[in-house]
């Protein structure tokens, strides 16, 4: 008798434990959800606003005139970038392997051929310089990058915002 008490207090024990984690299953959902929620009402009223300006610009026709606006801005951003012929040459070590790039200059004002030409021969003169292992990874490209950026705005005394990758190809 005193056997079948004990398994009976036993199932009963794992009931209960099944309830209690069913229960922290739920309340803990119900937390998550709610958070969910603040969250979602907090980002969804910038989203609401963007959009109601949009019908409003589309509603008064002043939508013309901002993709006009728009487009004009992406050409002027066009016309300031002026693509440099490639650039191949071997590096510094190991002497075998080659390295070709071409390249955009971002120019602040009107691109100037000349400028760029100068710009075009320091950035292979300076890439003869480069090992391969000093370039090797995406840290090695982010300094070579970093390094490029550098040596362009120095020596166009600021008149060259960036410089844009167009390919990178080591052999």
């Amino acid at each position: 008798m005193a056997d079948n008490e004990d398994q009976e207090e036993e199932q009963g024990k794992k009931k209960s434990g099944l309830i209690v984690t069913i229960a922290v299953v739920l309340v803990l959902s119900g937390l998550a959800g709610g958070g969910g929620w603040v969250v979602g009402g907090m980002i969804a009223p910038q989203v609401a606003v963007e959009e109601e300006a949009a019908v409003e610009a589309e509603e008064s026709g002043e939508e013309g005139a901002e993709a006009e606006k728009d487009e004009e801005a992406g050409n002027k951003s066009r016309e300031n970038v002026l693509p440099l012929d490639p650039i191949t040459t071997n590096l510094s070590y190991p002497s075998e392997s080659w390295i070709r790039i071409e390249v955009s200059l971002l120019f602040g004002g009107a691109p100037d051929q000349a400028l760029a030409d100068q710009i075009h021969q320091d950035v292979l003169s300076y890439l003869r310089t480069v090992s391969l292992q000093q370039i090797d990874g995406p840290r090695g490209f982010q300094y070579l990058r970093d390094d490029l950026r550098e040596r362009v705005r120095l020596r166009s005394e600021g008149r060259v915002n960036d410089i844009l990758f167009r390919t990178f190809v080591i052999e």
